[in-house]
């Protein structure tokens, strides 16, 4: 029996201590779902705490700045963030946009305004496909808490769109590569 609690101490397990459980899994075991569902939820509250980001005229000047800081900062996620990822982001993007374009309105239409929320459905998933790649990018970016933000403006859909296209020029003209 000791070689077994010794076994489980070393493996992480503290609930052999004291008592058997009588054929339960240790206390660690037992609550690990909750604990992974805890990781989980920590990890998308991560996603939604970004720090809001405003765009406006200085959308190029503040992409530069989010390629140059992820680049200095997630240098092995930089070189794996190939401007073909980044461009599959930015193409549903500029599909969004040509639709936007050919509405007239101030504000968004249902239609466009689902297609966003779809979008940021997207972002999420690629997020969970490549988090030591994509995640990054999408948090240092602000991308979730802008698409947020845009709700039914057209402008600020617009602005999103041309702030999306600057990251992609960015990042390629700093050194990312198309692998």
């Amino acid at each position: 029996m000791n070689d077994m609690r010794s076994a489980f101490e070393k493996a992480g397990f503290q609930g052999m201590q004291g008592k058997q459980n009588h054929g339960k899994p240790p206390v660690e075991q037992q609550n690990r779902p909750a604990l992974q569902k805890r990781q989980t939820y920590q990890s998308n509250q991560s996603l939604r705490q970004e720090k809001s980001v405003e765009l406006g005229q200085g959308y190029v000047n503040k992409a530069e700045t989010v390629i140059l800081e992820f680049k200095e900062q997630n240098t092995k996620s930089f070189k794996n963030l190939t401007t073909s990822k980044i461009r599959n982001i930015l193409s549903q993007v500029t599909e969004i946009y040509n639709e936007v374009q050919n509405d007239s309105g101030e504000t968004l239409n249902p239609g466009i305004q689902e297609r966003i929320e779809y979008l940021k459905v997207r972002l999420v998933y690629e997020c969970g496909r490549e988090p030591y790649v994509i995640k990054p990018f999408v948090e240092k970016a602000g991308l979730l808490s802008l698409i947020d933000n845009i709700r039914d403006s057209r402008k600020k859909f617009i602005d999103f769109a041309r702030y999306m296209e600057a990251l992609v020029a960015y990042h390629r003209f700093h050194g990312g590569e198309d692998k």
